[in-house]
């Protein structure tokens, strides 16, 4: 299993109240699955992304990625495991504006000090249709081009999934259609990818809905092979 969670619980203190936004919360995530999460405003889905993400911690219960346990890890451990384990992807593409899109993917190679990173990220964009554009900075890229330069900055570090929030929210219907696309891809090739989403087209692109309601799991729900492909 990538991901392995027991009873995963979040509260958080709100003057003298705890605010209970995830509680016991059981979760398995094999190698090569393709999951989205769905939830309304407060259901808890992004909680649960950022336990998921290792961009926080839990109160209670256990998290393993890859059988390695990160529930009680210091805060740097989990930097650590977030730059080396998982690509994120995020609506708002969090692109550096002064540096060019090879740049960008290269950075996390650069901070792992990681021999060969400018073929490695001149490789990634060109997974992603957008090696022609290398040189270019965000400002002079499209919405949908600045997403592809994510996805890339994602991958480059071959992760143990890819974890996506919201990534087409940003983009018109047709730009959106064209990065699900190359989560397609990616999927088919072998990795693991997690998508939160609210929009159901999206989450019909993987092969489970987890359904996120009060923060708990109201229900897990299986996607037939094909039927989100158009």
């Amino acid at each position: 299993m990538v991901i392995h969670a027991e009873k995963l619980t979040k509260v958080f203190r709100m003057g003298a109240e705890d605010l209970v936004v995830l509680k016991d919360v059981d979760l398995e995530i094999a190698k090569g699955e393709y999951v989205a999460i769905m939830g309304p405003s407060g259901s808890g889905k992004s909680t649960l992304m950022n336990l998921i993400g290792c961009l926080d911690g839990p109160t209670s219960g256990t998290y393993r990625l890859e059988g390695q346990e990160v529930s009680r890890m210091t805060p740097n451990a989990l930097a650590e495991v977030r730059g080396r384990r998982i690509g994120f992807v995020f609506q708002t593409f969090n692109l550096l504006p002064r540096t060019s899109a090879v740049e960008n993917v290269e950075l996390p190679l650069y901070y792992q000090g990681t021999a060969g990173s400018r073929k490695r990220a001149l490789e990634a964009l060109e997974s992603v249709g957008l090696s022609a554009r290398a040189g270019h900075h965000p400002s002079q890229l499209s919405g949908g081009e600045r997403q592809r330069v994510a996805i890339a900055r994602a991958i480059v570090t071959d992760p143990a999934m890819i974890l996506a929030d919201e990534p087409t929210g940003a983009l018109d219907s047709k730009t959106g259609a064209e990065i699900l696309a190359i989560f397609d891809g990616l999927h088919a090739k072998g990795a693991t990818v997690i998508v939160v989403t609210h929009d159901r087209s999206v989450a019909e692109r993987a092969r489970r809905i987890i359904h996120i309601k009060d923060g708990t799991i109201a229900s897990i729900e299986h996607v037939s092979l094909g039927a989100h492909r158009v």
